[in-house]
């Protein structure tokens, strides 16, 4: 017994002792002190709050502390001592703090957490959980139970309010299991918006009552496998639609109390008039030409030239000179005011192709009558008619940055997606703004090398999210909600591959939205991240360390074919050979670019630590890689 306590005791401090450094997002304040605080069966949770919301926050808490094999009860604990611990958390009121800040203090019987709202208590909760031993991410296991937190204070609080990730649901349906997973991994990381993108070409995802067809027939569409474009083609005639899913109304109440419960706003988009393929498959006397539609695939039903513009070889934008368009709209958007406690209703507003309505006679009539020039002005008319209508169920309007094509009225709000221009035009123009911009936050991006990765047509690494910086010179930055991932899911079917799009780069996102802009740091964040990587494998999270892998780099010299190699993680070699032999470790440590000689032959290269390798060795035959110069 005595050999298994010790044994016990050196485990815990070998394996934990650093837990208190790798803290995402970096909290404001941190000061490291010598206590330490053994959780276990001995501590109860000392709620002083008289908050509901708080005592539903903690009930999330001690759900997951009991997955990891500890079950601890809520009571009073005036004198914390070894046999009576404490986790005390109180409301105060301290301004800095705002609504969901909160303090730290781990001490050696006792940890106070205090905030002034019940949303500062759940993000300390967060940070408590980082600051516990990676084995209680594992619920399958039956981890022992216990776990050493070191001493610590804190202080800290948000740099923004609007903390986002996008879900895109149309393109692949993800069941509401699945949503409530994804939602977890958010909250964790102190992420509060989820944006629910629900409608889109490839599949409307909502029930709505006074609409029935939206889910009967734009829910489901033929299935089809592989990547989105030329090789899949569109319905034969009579084809069953059976791949998709809608979410009934009942269904998503339970997900919007299961964010609530983690401190995350659902924010709904429909997306229109583009992006409707879906409702017209539905409803197609909504589209200018009336034409019957289908739910698309993921069949080419575009062509962009690459100029930043494009042309929809099938119609999928709603008639915006139909009042009956508007019925429409006003229905579907009743329906989702009910059901949806959030301010915010997202309209889309994105990619609207113009080209049916500048072709359509009826369409022109129009527009002569009510004096508007040019269908930008049109597609302005129809925004701001949508907005009337959000407004009216007593919601705010927010748009991709599309909308201020033409003026914007009002308190509409703007995502900045295209780049950063536009959140800087809407700001100037008084516009409150979620930065979103693709270059930066675009999580469905390749985040390696494109011989181990899905590639697609840009590249995100996770460097560049790291260098996200949400309010550019000259904006007022009291106008910027926040800023947002978006993870659209073309090339992402599965739970699990989303996770690996998402996440490390969302981790990157979390501490640009939630840390001081002073405190951002690679090299810190970097370490953090590995020791994350330890309790994303300890849940059995798939996530991407395409980070470890060599950026390679490659020019043409006088006609020579030259090579260099990058690795941004401190501590790392890397290795490389292009004589077609391998492992790589045993050619050339990599110092100085060179050449890649001219024959048959492949480049290897993988990064190393300690004689260990570290993510996936990258082979790439000379061919490519001349391709890649191009």
């Amino acid at each position: 017994m005595k050999y298994f306590k010790k044994s016990l005791f050196l485990l815990l401090i070998t394996t934990f002792t650093f837990a208190q450094n790798n803290i995402i997002p970096t909290p404001v304040s941190y000061e490291h002190s010598d206590a330490m605080f053994m959780l276990d069966q001995q501590t109860s949770i000392d709620d002083r709050t008289n908050s509901e919301e708080a005592k539903s926050y903690i009930q999330v808490f001690k759900d997951f502390l009991a997955q990891g094999g500890l079950k601890i009860q809520s009571q009073k604990v005036d004198q914390p001592d070894n046999l009576h611990k404490s986790i005390r958390i109180e409301l105060i009121n301290q301004p800095e703090l705002a609504k969901e800040g909160y303090t730290l203090e781990v001490k050696e019987n006792l940890i106070e957490l205090k905030a002034n709202e019940a949303n500062g208590v759940f993000n300390g909760l967060q940070t408590i959980r980082q600051l516990l031993p990676r084995d209680f991410e594992n619920s399958q296991n039956g981890y022992m139970g216990i776990g050493m937190i070191m001493g610590c204070k804190i202080t800290d609080y948000p740099r923004f309010g609007w903390r986002g990730l996008m879900l895109d649901v149309s393109r692949h349906f993800f069941t509401v299991e699945e949503v409530k997973t994804y939602i977890d991994k958010m909250a964790q990381y102190k992420f509060n918006v989820l944006h629910w993108h629900l409608t889109d070409d490839e599949g409307w995802r909502i029930e709505i009552k006074s609409l029935p067809k939206l889910t009967e027939v734009g829910a489901w569409r033929v299935e089809r496998h592989g990547r989105f474009g030329d090789t899949r083609p569109y319905p034969e005639e009579g084809e069953e639609a059976t791949y998709g899913g809608f979410y009934t109304q009942e269904q998503i109440k339970d997900i919007i109390a299961y964010a609530a419960e983690r401190n995350i706003t659902v924010i709904p988009e429909i997306d229109m008039p583009g992006h409707s393929m879906a409702a017209l498959a539905a409803y197609p006397e909504l589209s200018v030409n009336k034409e019957p539609k289908f739910v698309n695939p993921g069949s080419k039903f575009a062509e962009w030239p690459g100029d930043g513009s494009f042309k929809m070889l099938i119609e999928n934008t709603l008639n915006p000179t139909d009042e009956k368009v508007y019925e429409f709209v006003d229905k579907v958007m009743t329906e989702v005011a009910e059901l949806f406690p959030a301010n915010y209703i997202h309209m889309g507003g994105d990619e609207a192709y113009h080209g049916y309505w500048e072709e359509n006679e009826q369409v022109q009539k129009f527009m002569k009558k009510n004096k508007i020039k040019n269908t930008h002005e049109l597609q302005s008319y129809f925004v701001s008619r949508v907005q009337k209508i959000i407004n009216a169920k007593g919601k705010k309007m927010i748009g991709w940055d599309e909308i201020l094509e033409g003026g914007l009225d009002g308190d509409a709000a703007v995502m900045s997606w295209r780049s950063v221009d536009g959140g800087i035009e809407a700001a100037h123009k008084g516009h409150e703004v979620v930065m979103t911009p693709k270059n930066w936050v675009y999580l469905d991006y390749t985040q390696g090398d494109h011989s181990v990765e899905n590639p697609i047509y840009s590249d995100l690494s996770l460097e560049h999210s790291y260098d996200f910086e949400p309010v550019p010179d000259g904006v007022d930055a009291e106008l910027v909600l926040g800023g947002q991932g978006n993870l659209w899911t073309e090339v992402i079917p599965t739970l699990s591959y989303a996770m690996y799009m998402t996440y490390p780069r969302a981790l990157a996102l979390s501490e640009v939205f939630w840390s001081p802009k002073e405190k951002k740091d690679w090299n810190s964040f970097i370490n953090r991240t590995e020791h994350h990587f330890q309790r994303f494998d300890a849940s059995n999270t798939n996530i991407s360390k395409a980070v470890y892998e060599p950026i390679i780099h490659l020019k043409n010299e006088d006609g020579k074919l030259i090579c260099e190699l990058e690795n941004n993680v401190p501590n790392t070699v890397v290795y490389y050979s292009i004589d077609n032999t391998y492992p790589v470790h045993f050619s050339h440590k990599y110092e100085d670019p060179f050449v890649i000689p001219e024959g048959n032959l492949s480049l290897r290269t993988q990064t190393y630590r300690n004689g260990r390798p570290l993510g996936r060795e990258l082979r790439i035959h000379r061919d490519e890689l001349v391709k890649r110069l191009k």
